[in-house]
């Protein structure tokens, strides 16, 4: 980052990603020099936004990648510090352009190294970041802790889809993926947010991702994250990731695919996630638009 394009230490950007409007997609807090930041102070700073995340940048240690261009990133919900958060990714890496340029980063996050590229808006179009995750995987939900999900939720095993079945995956962060049997069931979400937080906790998972499926390659989801202090996530890259790994795991889709993920709609932010999955590598790519959110909003 150039002299004339410091941002001052401590400074709080706001930016919303997965969304080119400032009112829609998951809005993010975002320091891009947290240099001299106590965790507490991260955490503060981040209560204080009430956002589901926030992102703190320092510099990557070096040999990390390309001088300017690689950075050390740090999550933190209302509540605690997150291995990994794909939105706050997104919308730093579009502040971060808007100073340094579009092209490619390096974020070194607790979870591992998660490459992003930023290019430019065209057309008066809003600058888009692909970030790759690290390497995911999936695993099995034992049938205890389904129920408990489930009675948390208020959704009985009946207003499941047999097609999308219940698992746990991980694309950076820990997710439990529920499949909807319909887009009525996804919208009625009204859970016991201390019973959920306690089996999250138990289970280290981040959100639950309730998924409905529209069609071959949309889906619309919805993500209840009560550890990070707030009853829902708007728009969740890092749940998206776990998704398009879960999809390819359980095939659900071709192994090279390109998933379009609505969330936010029932919250009345929307935004668009989309999640290219190929085959020639296990990592998944979610990529969205981010936009600065104004301080009149």
């Amino acid at each position: 980052m150039s002299e004339s394009d410091a941002t001052p230490t401590g400074e709080v950007l706001r930016y919303t990603a997965f969304s080119a409007d400032p009112a829609g997609g998951n809005p993010a807090g975002v320091v891009l020099d947290a240099a001299g930041l106590t965790d507490d102070a991260m955490l503060a700073i981040a209560a204080d936004l009430g956002y589901s995340e926030s992102a703190f940048l320092t510099a990557a240690p070096d040999g990390a990648g390309e001088p300017g261009r690689a950075f050390t990133i740090r999550y933190f919900s209302p509540k605690a510090e997150v291995p990994f958060c794909g939105h706050a990714t997104v919308a730093t890496a579009v502040a971060l352009a808007e100073r340094i340029g579009a092209g490619d980063l390096v974020f070194e996050t607790r979870a591992g190294t998660v490459p992003v590229t930023v290019t430019a808006g065209g057309d008066g179009g809003a600058p888009r970041a692909t970030l790759t995750s690290v390497e995911p995987h999936v695993e099995d939900v034992a049938g205890a802790d389904l129920a408990e999900a489930l009675d948390a939720l208020g959704w009985p095993a009946g207003d499941l889809d047999p097609a999308l079945p219940s698992r746990i995956a991980y694309g950076g962060a820990r997710h439990l993926v529920v499949g909807a049997a319909t887009r009525a069931r996804l919208a009625d979400l009204d859970y016991d947010f201390v019973r959920l937080e306690a089996l999250m906790h138990r289970l280290d998972l981040t959100t639950v991702q309730l998924v409905w499926r529209e069609s071959a390659d949309v889906f619309h989801v919805r993500d209840p994250f009560p550890v990070g202090g707030v009853v829902e996530d708007p728009a969740t890259g890092a749940a998206a990731a776990a998704f398009g790994a879960y999809a390819r795991e359980l095939g659900l889709v071709p192994e090279a695919s390109v998933l379009t993920l609505h969330q936010g709609v029932d919250m009345g932010r929307p935004g668009v996630l989309t999640v290219e999955l190929r085959p020639d590598d296990a990592r998944v790519r979610v990529s969205g638009t981010a936009a600065l959110i104004p301080a009149s909003l």
